[in-house]
């Protein structure tokens, strides 16, 4: 198992005092496992430092507006493969029931391609495992990343160590176009109005699991109005 999983799975959560409480836990995780690129690590070293350190309500401000404001960031893997297609529906139903099989009891209402969530499943999987299955998500993350570092955002270094402790020797971005021309006409639609930030954030559902060998705690996420 990998406590590398959980804590990049911690990083890509709406951020709170919670997660800017456990940085230097993460930080010490990761640096303990050696997982990732030592390159790669003292990038997310960095962004670790900006989290910790910055206003948190500019850091909540720009998650929304990065990953709650345009299908072209969602976390949801499925929607830069499927967008809304059948083929979804089909492609959730399977990785649920590969949490079932593992033992991931999922808590909340979070769909199962939701990047954080996957992450903490990989985090209680035999390394090889976990890498093998992240490798088949590897075009979807560049992609990703490609499009956070357009934006000059500093969630592009979660997205890349992700892929190098994935093992990904493709380092740095690879330039790839997942259904970004359907995902483009459906921001629009997307758009939510303005958030509301507080005590009754929802907590993060991804990371829903508890597991018991990553003493990480939950880290909130702000549930997606409707």
């Amino acid at each position: 198992m990998s406590a590398t999983f959980k804590a990049l799975s911690a990083l890509l959560c709406y951020p709170s005092e919670t997660l800017q409480a456990a940085i230097a836990e993460i930080r010490a995780l990761v640096a303990a496992e050696g997982q990732i690129a030592p390159a790669v690590l003292a990038e997310l070293e960095g962004f670790c430092a900006f989290i910790e350190q910055a206003d948190l309500i500019d850091l909540q401000e720009h998650y929304v507006a990065l990953f709650d404001r345009s299908r072209q960031l969602s976390l949801h893997l499925f929607e830069h493969v499927h967008g809304e297609s059948r083929d979804r529906g089909q492609a959730l139903v399977d990785l649920a029931a590969l949490y079932e099989q593992g033992g991931l009891e999922r808590v909340g209402n979070e769909l199962p391609d939701y990047l954080p969530l996957f992450l903490e499943y990989l985090s209680t999987r035999p390394l090889d495992e976990a890498q093998s299955l992240l490798a088949e998500t590897l075009q979807i993350l560049a992609a990703l990343e490609e499009r956070l570092r357009a934006r000059d955002s500093g969630y592009a270094t979660v997205l890349r160590a992700i892929r190098s402790a994935a093992g990904d020797q493709s380092l740095p971005t690879v330039a790839v176009n997942l259904a970004s021309d359907l995902l483009a006409e459906l921001d629009a639609e997307w758009a939510e109005p303005p958030v509301l930030f507080g005590p009754d954030a929802a907590a993060c559902e991804g990371a829903g699991a508890t597991v018991a060998s990553v003493p990480l705690p939950a880290v909130p996420r702000r549930a997606r109005q409707t």
